[in-house]
């Protein structure tokens, strides 16, 4: 091709004019073919007029028929994958069902019709709204029985009226004009063209709720490299400059990046590649075995032990919770991350007594007096902010804990302007501390290995009160 002198290239996208100026070709192409294979005289379609009560419907064929020639020419043994490309033809508008506005095929007696070339996707068709203000138009100048407006096709145009309110005139005269042409056709010819041209605006106005094959418009992006090309009309050729907005303008020259922008767009891709991926195998993987491990302290998944109080009469369940022993089931859970012994009063309590075995038992207690700092009103968050600092950074306080330097350093210069997030580097340092370090120790020792192995489901007292309760009743 590069080398025939009778095909031009476009120098913006390296390809040849034509295929340049409507790139979707590639994809309507092939239909085309398969088309134009179908209204061959010999090999093609049955094309045949239908008659019916004291009326005739001329050059039509079934979806059955179209079915049916998939199948023989291009070697389809499926025929739902016949359906499935007959559909895909249908909704690009090469032959249409002639008493419905949705574009699909149906493998039945269903007839349809093809579509005149003039009107084929190939031919860059962008119909303007004011194109189908007219054709709106006219078909409610037309014979109403044959040309009623449907209920979506009445609304666009009373949208269309109020959109054009200054215009609306001079679509009213080009309609009537179009509809006396209309007239003077053959009764045959009128009535194919009519259902040609809905079939038109089907594809480029379809229905709500269809599927639009013009939606994805890789024509406006050449558009706008090729200002000065002129846009085909339904009724004839409209120059795109005298329409009524101005033409697009072509973008600029993109500008040569300099080296300090380039430098950053490194540095961000660097960052890009260093960040943890994981593949969705492992990610499903870890969400099964959470929803598993917790699937016991659902309510919704599984039922409440010994029952559900406000389901039932019995009250077990809030005497168990009542009582300042931890049930088994909360000591299990605390087995499941550290953050789930923090969030447990029991858990909290058990752990500080571990710690005080250990003696870092001040890790626990400014880890709460941070925590309490924060749901402090903001007139009491000065003093509790200097009382924490003397207590537990301070030199020579009583409970001095261990910090980094980077963390101690941020801490004291937040002190110049105490708030309830002055101890935030320090409590992340403490709590990264206890999770790496005192916890894995805390779920090995006696104490909550004592407790998880004590600990029943139900209480010995509680068990008591349910048994005294069923004798009684």
């Amino acid at each position: 091709l590069a080398q025939s002198s009778d095909v031009s290239f476009s120098p913006v996208l390296g390809l040849p004019a034509p295929l340049a100026e409507f790139p979707n070709v590639f994809t309507l192409k092939p239909m085309e073919d398969t088309v134009k294979r179908m209204q061959e005289e010999d090999v093609g379609v049955p094309v045949r007029t239908v008659k019916g009560f004291m009326t005739k419907i001329p050059s039509v064929f079934t979806g059955a028929d179209i079915i049916q020639w998939l199948m023989k020419n291009l070697s389809i043994e499926d025929q739902a994958e016949a359906l499935h490309l007959g559909s895909l033809i249908a909704a690009h508008g090469y032959f249409f069902p002639i008493s419905e506005h949705v574009l699909t095929l149906k493998d039945d007696g269903t007839f349809y019709r093809f579509q005149t070339p003039y009107f084929w996707p190939s031919n860059c068709w962008e119909p303007e709204n004011m194109d189908y203000a007219v054709y709106l138009c006219k078909r409610t100048l037309q014979n109403k029985s044959r040309s009623e407006l449907a209920d979506y096709e009445a609304e666009s145009l009373a949208r269309l009226q109020q959109a054009f309110a200054r215009k609306w005139e001079f679509i009213v005269m080009q309609s009537e004009a179009q509809a006396k042409i209309d007239r003077k056709r053959e009764k045959v010819e009128k009535k194919i063209t009519e259902s040609q041209e809905r079939a038109f605006w089907d594809v480029h106005r379809p229905v709500p709720g269809c599927v639009n094959t013009t939606e994805v418009d890789m024509k406006k992006s050449c558009r706008i490299r090729d200002p000065h090309r002129t846009r085909k009309s339904v009724y004839g050729l409209q120059d795109e400059c005298t329409g009524g907005s101005p033409p697009p303008t072509p973008p600029p020259d993109a500008k040569k990046p300099t080296m300090d922008e380039l430098r950053r767009r490194v540095e961000f891709l660097n960052t890009q590649l260093n960040w943890h991926c994981m593949k969705t195998s492992k990610v499903a993987e870890s969400l099964i075995g959470y929803s598993e491990q917790y699937m016991e302290y659902d309510a919704f998944l599984t039922p409440t032990e010994p029952s559900n109080p406000w389901q039932s009469d019995d009250p077990t369940f809030w005497d168990m919770e009542s009582s300042k022993e931890p049930s088994q089931q909360q000591v299990r859970r605390w087995g499941f991350s550290f953050d789930e012994v923090l969030h447990d009063p029991a858990g909290q309590d058990r752990f500080l007594r571990f710690l005080q075995s250990e003696f870092s038992s001040e890790n626990l207690e400014f880890w709460q007096a941070v925590q309490e700092l924060k749901r402090r009103p903001l007139r009491e968050v000065p003093e509790h902010v200097q009382r924490i600092w003397e207590e537990f950074l301070a030199p020579g306080a009583l409970n001095s804990i261990n910090l980094d330097s980077h963390s101690f350093e941020r801490t004291a210069q937040n002190i110049c302007e105490p708030c309830r997030y002055t101890f935030e580097d320090a409590q992340e340092h403490i709590y990264k501390l206890m999770k790496s370090d005192s916890y894995g120790r805390f779920l090995r020792s006696p104490i909550y290995q004592e407790v998880l192995l004590t600990r029943k489901k139900v209480p010995d007292i509680v068990q008591r009160k349910m048994t005294l309760r069923h004798q009684s009743s």
